[in-house]
């Protein structure tokens, strides 16, 4: 059935019943349920029904509903289209990405509707039933990193019955007909460790926090680079989040690494950690770069450091704005191919990586 012909059946559906289900008629129809909405969206666009919660009414049923019964708010179509989006809590990484989301939202007059990611899988799942019955045309999910059992939590994102887009995550192999949008971390790795072993460094330590979602991606990076250009890995210290900085005992194995002159650079994921690892080098008389060269990774307060940092930069706005996009062009053609989106990162120089060794030095 051609898109035309099935909205005139729609319509009719419309006007002998008075009020349908989107449920009811894509099970009767035997399409999606996203392309009935689309197709509701369509007719109401025009006039010809009134778009409820669910469903749809005809303007006489709508009509009558306010006649007969004033204590009722007599249904309208909705202006635009609204999106659920779902982050995880705190943080600085993500508010950027949020703004990203609300720019491209309010550029094309769709409505956003905000909720916190909560722990557990049985929560993240109770916040997309009410988005869903709040009547959001489709979901723009961040979940907490980590939601358990993870094979459960893939199957019940790839069930959802309207369209989702993953923002700054990443599916597996159940992903079904999931969409995703994500800034490249691993690629953003290399560009770090690119850069260190342009300047001469021939062994790369990694810093990088337990409980990101994105260190797994950051260390995959980072430890292709490290392959491909012939740079010693390691090591790898691991910042959790449990522990003080300066009483880490990661911190002292750095830090006399450093005085031994054992490791002379570092990726360190994340700015926060980056700038604190500074002050706390400073207070062992130790320098950076001279002692060690430091590449941050997030770029939001890097700059601000007291050695500014060099930094990878994931285009966080971008990765917001995309997704948005993408889920609009979902809502326009349910048929479209799907798609996965990686974004690339920028590096920012400045003082904490140093300079070029001289001809024939090696650091």
């Amino acid at each position: 059935m051609l898109a035309e012909e099935r909205r005139e059946a729609l319509l009719r559906l419309v006007e002998r019943r008075g009020v349908i289900k989107v449920k009811d008629v894509a099970e009767e129809m035997e399409v999606s349920a996203v392309t009935v909405r689309q197709d509701v969206r369509e007719l109401a666009g025009r006039g010809l029904i009134v778009r409820v919660h669910g469903g749809a009414m005809s303007p006489t049923a709508a009509q009558a509903a306010d006649v007969s019964t004033p204590a009722v708010r007599r249904p309208t179509a909705r202006q635009g289209e609204a999106f659920g989006l779902i982050v995880p809590p705190g943080g600085y990484y993500y508010p950027e990405i949020i703004r990203g989301v609300q720019d491209a939202a309010q550029a094309h007059g769709i409505r956003i509707v905000l909720a916190v990611s909560g722990e557990t899988l049985g929560e993240n799942q109770e916040q997309v039933r009410r988005l869903i019955a709040a009547g959001v045309d489709g979901l723009l999910l961040m979940p907490r990193a980590g939601l358990e059992p993870a094979d459960v939590a893939e199957e019940w994102l790839a069930g959802l019955e309207i369209p989702v887009v993953l923002v700054d995550r990443r599916a597996g192999s159940q992903a079904g007909r999931l969409e995703q949008v994500a800034s490249d971390h691993a690629r953003g790795a290399g560009l770090a460790v690119r850069h260190l072993a342009g300047l001469g460094y021939e062994r790369i330590a990694l810093v990088a926090r337990t409980e990101s979602p994105n260190t797994p991606l950051i260390r995959e990076g980072y430890a292709a680079a490290c392959q491909a250009l012939g740079v010693t890995t390691g090591p790898e210290y691991a910042i959790d989040p449990a522990d003080g900085l300066a009483s880490a005992e990661w911190f002292e194995e750095l830090a006399q690494a450093v005085e031994s002159g054992g490791v002379r650079a570092a990726l360190v994921h994340n700015d926060l950690d980056a700038v604190a690892l500074v002050g706390l080098l400073q207070a062992r008389d130790l320098r950076v770069p001279e002692d060690l060269a430091i590449v941050a990774y997030d770029d939001e307060v890097a700059a601000l450091s007291d050695v500014p940092l060099t930094a990878v930069a994931p285009p966080k706005r971008a990765v917001g704005e995309w997704a948005v996009d993408l889920m609009r062009r979902r809502l326009a053609d349910p048929a479209t191919p799907l798609a996965e989106m990686l974004l690339r990162p920028e590096l920012h120089v400045r003082d904490s990586s140093g300079v070029p060794s001289l001809p024939g030095e090696r650091a």
